[in-house]
């Protein structure tokens, strides 16, 4: 790791981040060494995480900033409710909401500091967990994870509302992506040798109506019951230390529907190559019952049903990932981070297959809604 005369160029102030360090940690002696950790470059509202180490002390250093410049949707915004509101996971720590999990499992890493920068940036200073990361979990840990997540938000439920909480994350973070739209009615784009050859028969038809179907799904899931919810749960945010699973990145957190979180952690975990997509039927009703068993071991006591639509109409959030399939089917496939190429048949098989997977909840939310009292999805009459 470069030492604090060759810090990452991403540090927007390296000079400041000794002092800093100093001021967290606590006395040490010689330089301080940062790496620069896997995350989302595009997103407008980070401006960097790095592992941080000096001496025999260690944390992570991540940077929340409103001035990098970022294009589209990853702009970050200066609205309290809206998805991508820059100060949002200082909020999340400094009022404690992070760790309102952790009886039942589940917390975020300890908050160190959070440093108001001169420059209108903030720092979060927060521990540093080794465990293992969930990317290499066997699907029974992932099982685990699920029950605790059903505790817990079984558990806390709703939270007293905070006016910089995300409200309608799932409908803004769909309408934000819509890259290749327009190549659903395109038969040259489904032509694509890596769509054509790795995408299962029948995904275009179900892939178009759940494009159509969007609104209706959009409205079921906001009138269902909520809970606070993390909004990016998947993997590469989730670690294991002891008995607990450690959550990270909390940017997104607010509002959503009770089951909501579940069904955008099973199918990310196989988007990323993270679990085979043969598995991924076994794999998700084990962690849905597991969900379930953990809702009943708290104080929660609604209908399962409700619980059920919410994880099969999060379906709707991929419905813009089918269009991104089309669209870079011709480019290089890297990982999450961009750092290594994955294979392509591989990702456009198991991507293919997931989806063809969400398009079997969506069919059984059009099915499940109107006996709750929804009406019928439009495709659906």
């Amino acid at each position: 790791m470069p030492d604090t005369d060759a810090v990452d160029a991403e540090v927007a102030d390296a000079e400041g981040v000794p002092e800093e360090a100093r001021q967290v940690l606590g006395p040490f002696t010689g330089p301080v060494f940062l790496a620069s950790l896997t995350h989302n470059a595009k997103n407008g509202v980070t401006g960097g995480v790095w592992n941080v180490s000096a001496g025999d002390r260690s944390a992570v250093l991540k940077v929340l900033t409103r001035s990098k410049e970022a294009t589209g949707r990853w702009a970050a915004s200066d609205d309290p409710r809206h998805w991508n509101y820059w100060r949002r996971e200082a909020d999340v720590y400094t009022s404690g909401l992070a760790q309102a999990w952790e009886r039942n499992g589940i917390r975020a890493p300890r908050l160190l500091a959070r440093v108001e920068r001169a420059d209108g940036d903030i720092a979060l200073w927060l521990e540093r967990v080794p465990g293992r990361p969930a990317t290499r979990w066997k699907p029974a840990r992932h099982i685990e994870h699920a029950r605790r997540l059903g505790a817990a938000q079984g558990a806390v439920g709703e939270v007293d509302d905070q006016p910089w909480l995300s409200y309608r994350f799932l409908r803004q973070y769909v309408g934000g992506n819509t890259l290749g739209q327009e190549l659903l009615d395109d038969d040259e784009a489904w032509q694509q040798p890596l769509v054509r050859d790795h995408f299962p028969e029948g995904l275009r038809r179900d892939m178009v109506r759940l494009h159509h179907d969007r609104e209706w799904f959009l409205d079921v899931s906001e009138s269902l019951p909520r809970a606070f919810s993390h909004l990016d749960l998947w993997p590469a945010n989730t670690c294991a230390d002891g008995s607990h699973s450690v959550v990270f990145d909390w940017a997104f957190a607010g509002d959503g529907a009770l089951g909501e979180d579940l069904g955008n952690y099973l199918p990310d975990t196989v988007f990323d190559l993270f679990v085979p997509a043969v598995r991924l039927p076994t794999y998700a009703a084990r962690a849905y019952d597991a969900y379930l068993h953990g809702l009943r071991e708290s104080s929660w006591r609604g209908d399962e049903n409700l619980v059920r639509l919410a994880v099969c109409a999060s379906a709707v959030k991929y419905d813009w990932l089918t269009a991104l399939m089309l669209a870079r089917a011709g480019e290089e496939q890297v990982d999450y981070g961009g750092d290594r190429a994955v294979d392509a048949e591989t990702r456009y098989r198991e991507r293919g297959l997931t989806l063809a997977f969400l398009a079997e909840w969506a069919r059984e939310a059009r099915v499940l809604a109107p006996r709750l009292g929804f009406s019928e999805a439009p495709s659906g009459r």
